[in-house]
């Protein structure tokens, strides 16, 4: 028998973990944090808080249910923080299980541990590559397969056992015209469907959207459109965007060399994200600046407001964080943002009330300093409703627990399950954090 434990991202957008146990062995796929419960953000160091006093908060996973299991294995789907962000505060309650993932994935792990102040993690950390199938124990093996997601080197994450693949695909959408060449491998997902799936773990964010979520492509489309214009009239040009959507980050690189202004980027995440992806040949960084340290921030901002037709600035803080770049400036720091300045949002609005009401109050406090803003250029990473339709089709699953969002979320899944032909409690099963789901 497959067991199920669904112990983060069931009841929310964020802090997913799932285990997979197969004859008393388990496989554990992502430890993510809940950012908006601590109201932190991708540049605040939440490793000095305790796992005590973020577990109380609801901001990372309760792993209790699988504590005195035999874990063989911990997988990592990609490396946002609402998957890999608790690693170093849960890690450790596994001393020595080694952890898998993709190198950029790895690398931004490394990073979050390095952070870590509470606890030592001792797991041994393993790059792997795409087709690779990695023996974790007699009965199970996990693999690594390609999809395409608002970060480099996402996986959907397959954990063979001797009744069939457990298929985790947290998170992704089909891309099939990215600007820079990835591209889901439809090949393997197809082959997986034709060995056997037996249960399908899919994300549910945005299944409710009656749509094919569009290509990274479109985004480029958009943001040239915009700064590319002939009749663009701006002195000062602020973008922001999520830290670690490189893709995107390479896309306003490329506009700003083309307008004959130099990028330069801000904010500790930023510097974080683009540095891991240099070194793995990711991004590519010509003609730009990182700043890191607070008093080169400082001092730079002063030159770029003396001379703001030569330069795209890139921040954090789309999302009207506390303390993030961008809401600094609206703040009356480091920058005297005002007329003068177009502010452009490459990122959507995380629908949860406190980011609505953070982002509402920066919209705000920009609009009464004469700010112009540009909404909306952008497009999801995450898989819209014949995205997942698709999915469904291809690995023809046995089993299916939806994953990753609110309770409407997952119960709108299940009604594009039906739709395909599975039904609610037979062979499609609704769950919460810290349940276990038990597949006959």
């Amino acid at each position: 028998m497959i067991k199920i434990y669904t112990l983060g991202g069931y009841e929310e957008v964020g802090k997913n973990m799932t285990a997979v146990e197969y004859d008393g062995e388990v496989v554990i796929v992502d430890m993510g944090i809940r950012l908006d419960r601590v109201l932190i953000h991708e540049d605040v160091e939440f490793q000095k808080m305790s796992s005590k006093e973020l577990r109380k908060l609801g901001a990372i996973p309760d792993d209790r249910p699988i504590r005195n299991k035999k874990v063989v294995a911990i997988a990592l789907s990609h490396g946002h923080l609402d998957h890999i962000g608790a690693i170093g505060k849960l890690a450790p309650h596994y001393p020595d299980v080694p952890i898998y993932g993709t190198p950029y994935t790895i690398r931004l792990a490394k990073s979050e541990i390095k952070g870590e102040e509470y606890f030592e993690v001792t797991n041994p950390l393993y790059e792997t590559n795409y087709g690779e199938i990695v023996q974790v124990s007699e009965n199970l093996a996990i693999e690594f397969v390609q999809i395409t997601h608002s970060i480099p080197q996402s996986s959907i994450v397959v954990i063979h056992t001797p009744e069939g693949a457990v298929v985790y695909a947290c998170d992704y959408k089909f891309d099939n015209n990215h600007p820079y060449g990835e591209r889901p491998d439809y090949k393997r997902l197809k082959e997986l469907g034709r060995e056997g799936v037996k249960v399908l773990i899919p994300e549910s964010t945005r299944v409710a959207e009656e749509t094919k979520t569009p290509s990274e492509a479109v985004a480029k489309m958009l943001l040239e459109d915009f700064f590319l214009y002939e009749g663009l009239e701006a002195d000062g040009l602020i973008a922001t965007t999520f830290a670690s959507h490189i893709a995107r980050l390479q896309e306003l690189i490329e506009i700003a060399n083309k307008m004959g202004r130099q990028a330069i980027f801000i904010g500790r995440s930023l510097a974080k994200y683009t540095g891991i992806a240099k070194q793995l040949g990711l991004i590519k960084m010509k003609g730009s600046r990182v700043l890191r340290s607070p008093n080169a921030v400082s001092k730079v901002l002063k030159e770029v407001s003396q001379a703001r037709e030569n330069y795209l600035l890139i921040v954090t803080g789309h999302q009207g964080e506390p303390g993030a770049i961008l809401t600094r400036m609206a703040n009356g720091e480091l920058y005297d943002i005002g007329k003068r300045d177009t502010v452009v949002f490459s990122a959507g609005v995380i629908p949860n009330p406190l980011n609505i009401a953070q982002r509402y109050a920066l919209e705000t406090k920009l609009r009464m300093k004469g700010v112009r803003m540009i909404k909306n250029l952008h497009v999801s990473g995450h898989a819209s409703r014949e995205d997942h339709r698709y999915l469904i089709r291809m690995l023809n699953p046995e089993y299916i627990v939806p994953a990753h969002g609110e309770f409407r979320m997952l119960t709108h899944y299940a009604e594009l399950a039906e739709e395909e032909g599975y039904m609610i409690g037979k062979d499609v099963f609704i769950s919460r954090n810290g349940h276990v789901v038990e597949i006959p």
